[in-house]
């Protein structure tokens, strides 16, 4: 039990309250962070966007001298937004390949390794959210240019994304939260399992806390921060309905909570946001009920579309 527990909390509480980690992995795969949302370093606006040739199949390009791996599908249209996929900590893009796949039926759909991720360059020292932010930024102006975008973030992906999309409402211009890691991270854990858990939660709690200081592949530091508006966007919200963490000893019902009302808080995001609950899924909703994921992508794409074209 306390090895399953481990794997079930690094997949969640390690991002945010939880984060996503490999099936299978533990405290190695719980990565994922960022620095302080004040510490954010947006596009400074103006700023020209590269033109972005299209990419077909998988690629590495140069971002910010690092090499990053960068999957691309689907046919570019004008004026039809490219999807962007954002995978959890201590997974890569090849885990959301059958997704994007889904997806480029009827979209642009691009997916990228973060340093620290997949093949991807290893970063030289820890990662914030300024680092992070620029590397995503560089990915878009290469995927994207000037199209619109729908950021589709699972787990710590989703908080990256929930975090860059206030900055960027240039360009991002929908967004879809898979599971995502909850805005008070920090918080969850330690005030869920006090300092006096004993036993598994005590160990559960003492791995999450050295994730979320930068203990993990992608060597980012995890902090909590407020939810801030990206603007007038469509947002779509999906939670897991399988209670995973409730399996968790004397806590999981109190994660179970945190992580569902981590959820709502995401809300605040736009005044179109959705929450809606993936009744069949743990927290890999994209590979547990995958129709949930692409349906909710979609949804976000016909409206962004339909707002460029009336523009």
């Amino acid at each position: 039990m306390k090895t399953s527990v481990a794997v079930a909390l690094c997949c969640t509480v390690a991002g945010g309250a939880l984060v996503g980690c490999g099936a299978g992995d533990s405290l190695r795969d719980a990565g994922g962070s960022l620095e302080r949302l004040e510490d954010w370093d947006p596009l400074a606006p103006g700023t020209p966007k590269a033109d972005a040739e299209p990419i077909s199949g998988t690629k590495k390009i140069d971002v910010e001298g690092r090499s990053v791996n960068v999957s691309c599908s689907g046919e570019p249209a004008d004026g039809e937004p490219v999807v962007v996929l954002l995978h959890g900590g201590g997974d890569g893009l090849d885990k959301m390949a059958a997704l994007q796949k889904a997806l480029s039926e009827k979209n642009r759909v691009c997916s990228y390794d973060r340093l620290g991720a997949g093949a991807s360059d290893r970063p030289d020292a820890p990662q914030d959210f300024s680092g992070a932010g620029r590397i995503l930024t560089g990915v878009l102006d290469r995927v994207a240019g000037d199209a619109p975008v729908v950021l589709a973030g699972h787990s710590l992906g989703g908080l990256i994304a929930a975090r860059y999309a206030p900055d960027h409402q240039d360009r991002v211009k929908g967004l879809v939260l898979i599971d995502a890691t909850p805005p008070t991270m920090v918080a969850d854990i330690t005030e869920t399992i006090p300092e006096s858990a004993t036993g598994p939660a005590a160990e559960l709690r003492a791995q999450n806390l050295a994730i979320f200081q930068g203990n993990n592949p992608e060597k980012l530091v995890i902090t909590d921060g407020k939810v801030r508006s990206a603007g007038d966007i469509p947002v779509e919200v999906i939670q897991h309905g399988q209670r995973y963490l409730a399996e968790v000893p004397e806590y999981g019902p109190r994660l179970e909570k945190a992580w569902s009302a981590g959820q709502r808080k995401w809300l605040a995001l736009s005044s179109r946001s959705r929450l809606s609950t993936a009744e069949n899924s743990g927290h890999y909703i994209y590979l547990d009920q995958p129709e949930v994921v692409v349906q909710a992508v979609q949804r976000v794409t016909a409206q962004v579309a339909a707002e460029a074209d009336a523009e």
